[in-house]
């Protein structure tokens, strides 16, 4: 897999460019004392929106480039939620908030689209692995039976 394969990838390209806005226009407004706070947060959820889409195109079976889709989704809606708070605060003025929010529900929608396109083409369900799950037993729990079939001697104790 290539990086040339990568930035082809439409919804990978937006949410870099939406990462380098917050890294030009949101950081550089928030106050010192949040250096550590809100401007790491941004920072890292910002990023890991074009990461998790860079990390689950690197893999060769749908469902685990799907998880990742999801992951990205996720840190998507961290982002804006610390961009609600950095313009509640005052840190970033209104304007740039709804622009950076309408450019987010377009990444957003190109996601969910993405995800759609990957459950069905169903790239890499025949790569060696993909059939390999790992997964709790759905067998549901008897607790009565389960605790007739222990025995306690008071010696024991």
């Amino acid at each position: 897999m290539s990086i040339q394969g990568l930035k082809r990838l439409q919804v990978w390209e937006r949410a870099k460019d939406f990462a380098l806005k917050i890294y030009k226009l949101v950081l550089p407004s928030l106050p010192d004392e949040e250096k550590w706070n809100l401007n790491q947060q941004l920072r890292r959820s910002s990023l890991s929106i074009s990461a998790n889409l860079a990390e689950g195109y690197g893999r060769y079976n749908y469902q685990d480039n799907v998880r990742f889709c999801y992951y990205a989704r996720g840190s998507l809606e961290e982002t804006l939620s610390h961009l609600i708070f950095a313009v509640e605060t005052g840190f970033i003025p209104e304007n740039l908030y709804k622009e950076l929010e309408k450019e987010g529900e377009e990444i957003d929608k190109m996601l969910n689209g993405y995800i759609g396109y990957l459950k069905k083409s169903k790239k890499g369900a025949a790569e060696p692995g993909s059939g390999n799950t790992i997964g709790e037993d759905t067998e549901s729990y008897d607790v009565a039976s389960l605790e007739n079939s222990i025995s306690i001697d008071d010696t024991d104790l």
